[in-house]
């Protein structure tokens, strides 16, 4: 018997046993997440104590003699105590493993922080055509030249070095797929993608990919239109030339409107606006993209809410986003995981549960419940009523109808494809954890295979293998979330339009949000989803709205112009009512304590400085 079964079994209350499990598992969630932020923002010094940590913190999650303790105490408790125990047996339930799995898991976390290692390390960049020399680029910034650089063989440059990075980590991949699958199997899963399914959306796979499917059908006749605009448009489906040849000029005409200098103030007065804050929580950003930083953006929770004494004690967040200030592009792409991270920070922030079980982003918390908060306010500087209220440029002229209106005809043959990327990562993972006997050819073949299908270019990629998710246990086979997700925030956009008429600037929004983010994970996606929008998640919304005439797409947006035309602008001093520090590495930038004005300012002085 150890330690921990010693300890359990001395209680002799509910309520006893309740302080210890929010006691432990909050210091034990927050050594691991403390460890995790250093690591992913280029510190790999810790690797070994954050592998440490999430072995502590796993083995408690999976500790049968705590779950046993759990529904011991169940049957000699009432009321709210008896109901908090039964959130604590959900809890224990999703992750009890039989001991065999436990030293897979452990192989599992030393093999993704090697993969880490490698991916953070490498050297990135492309062979110029010109000179003949390496130069120097990390991922972000060569997908950003991708889309914007006018000379193509400096796209298809950054391409081939693009098809090249996943070289030296595929091979561990492989090994750490197989480790996954083993991991799911003895606890009686067909494979890891079925266990995800099921512990990430209690969906089983049939259920998740009949969605999928039935999504695909009914869009892929936008390639069609691709085919068509290819006819006066040679070379478009050259997977270098797509982005710019579609979209590329009006990424640089837009980029004006969306000066990354503006980031802090578009966020705050725009959250502001809608009666969005963090409820006595701290934030810590860092934005900026750099060597040895994890190349994609996210959001963790080191501190989670919980209480003491009858005290509710706020949480804290850590945020990240990969922006280049000063390349064409970049200020859109960072002001959206600004807005995107900054949803995720306030669902969990905004909680009143007094179990930090379910105060995770980690399951019962789902990918495509906490992925629609984020991509609901990501999709708000999108919206053409936004644009062109908070979008302007140096000499103040806003985001002019116009441009929105020339891009919308230019572009609007691949409005049916908008869910295309996410169903791509979805079935390549599929296929991949399904695979007997998993080999680099197959997974090669598979990442192609699977391009060709959801993007329909002229040449195969391996972009797959470049997506981060695929590399962390966590965010592995649960890109089906962010599909889910999709489908949930075109429902409950539809319904906040059909209650109120506006979105942008409109405090009944955040207040709903708010009060549906006061419950965390407390019940299940499904249910919180529709206690959200009255209705069940359907796929409805969003087909509607990408499968929607031209002429229907204008109408809507002049009408939604002229309604906010009508809604004050929001020109109080910005509270968040949190501390907000901005952070570059271990260097602190500025924080809110004077004011968010402030910080705003000092943090705007120093990226022109930094870049």
């Amino acid at each position: 018997m150890n330690k921990t079964q010693k300890a359990v079994l001395q209680f002799d209350s509910g309520d006893k046993l309740l302080e210890y499990l929010n006691s432990n598992y909050s210091r034990l969630h927050k050594k691991y997440e403390d460890a995790f932020w250093i690591s992913y923002m280029g510190d790999h010094s810790v690797d070994d104590s954050m592998n440490t940590a999430q072995k502590e913190r796993d083995s408690f999650r999976a500790d049968a003699a705590l779950k046993a303790e759990v529904e011991r105490l169940i049957k000699r408790s009432k009321d709210e105590t008896r109901k908090r125990l039964k959130i604590w047996n959900r809890f224990f339930s999703l992750y009890q493993v039989p001991p065999e799995a436990v030293p897979i898991k452990a192989k599992i976390a030393v093999l993704e922080a090697k993969i880490m290692q490698k991916r953070s390390s490498r050297k990135e960049g492309y062979i110029d055509h010109k000179t003949g020399k390496f130069v120097e680029s990390s991922e972000n910034k060569m997908r950003m030249i991708m889309r914007t650089d006018p000379d193509e063989s400096v796209r298809k440059a950054c391409f081939v070095a693009m098809e090249k990075l996943p070289s030296d980590t595929i091979g561990d991949y492989i090994k750490v797929v197989k480790l996954r699958n083993q991991f799911a199997r003895v606890q009686g899963f067909n494979d890891f993608y079925e266990y995800k399914a099921r512990i990430d959306e209690d969906m089983t796979k049939n259920e998740l990919f009949k969605i999928f499917d039935d999504i695909y059908k009914k869009t892929k006749y936008g390639f069609k239109n691709i085919r068509a605009i290819e006819k006066s448009k040679p070379g478009l489906r050259k997977p270098w030339n797509f982005a710019y040849m579609m979209a590329g000029d009006f990424v640089k005409e837009e980029d004006q409107y969306f000066r990354f200098e503006n980031v802090l103030d578009y966020w705050g007065r725009s959250f502001a606006a809608l009666g969005i804050d963090f409820k006595g929580g701290k934030v810590t950003l860092d934005l900026l993209d750099r060597k040895g930083k994890w190349n994609n953006g996210f959001c963790h929770y080191p501190d989670l809410v919980n209480y003491k004494n009858g005290k509710r004690l706020p949480g804290s967040s850590n945020f990240a986003s990969n922006a280049i200030p000063k390349q064409v592009g970049s200020g859109i792409q960072g002001i959206h995981t600004v807005f995107h991270e900054g949803g995720h920070a306030a669902d969990r922030l905004n909680s009143f549960q007094k179990d930090v079980c379910i105060n995770t982003e980690y399951p019962p918390s789902t990918v495509s419940w906490a992925e629609t908060q984020s991509m609901f306010l990501d999709a708000i500087p999108d919206s053409i009523e936004w644009r062109v209220r908070y979008a302007k440029n140096a000499d103040g002229i806003a985001y002019p109808f116009e441009l929105y209106e020339r891009k919308l005809r230019a572009l609007f043959p691949l409005r049916p494809l908008e869910l295309m990327s996410m169903c791509f990562v979805v079935n390549f993972e599929k296929e991949i954890y399904e695979c007997p006997n998993l080999t680099k050819t197959f997974v090669i073949k598979t990442a192609k295979n699977n391009f060709k299908k959801y993007f329909d270019r002229s040449e195969d990629s391996v972009w797959a293998l470049n997506v981060p998710h695929i590399y962390n246990f966590e965010s592995s086979a649960y890109y089906h979330g962010y599909g889910l997700a999709e489908l949930g925030i075109h429902q409950w956009r539809d319904y906040f339009f059909d209650r109120y008429g506006y979105i942008v600037d409109n405090p009944k929004v955040g207040e709903e949000m708010s009060k549906i983010w006061s419950y965390a994970s407390l019940y299940s996606a499904k249910k919180l989803i529709k206690m959200a929008t009255s209705k069940k998640l359907s796929p409805d919304s969003f087909i509607r709205h990408v499968t929607m005439p031209l002429d229907e797409v204008l109408a809507l947006a002049k009408t939604r112009v002229r309604k906010l035309d009508k809604v004050p602008v929001y020109r109080k001093p910005v509270n968040l009512k949190g501390k907000i520090i901005m952070v570059d590495g271990k260097n602190k930038i500025a924080d809110n304590s004077k004011s968010f004005e402030d910080m705003e300012s000092k943090y705007r002085k120093w990226l022109n400085w930094h870049s």
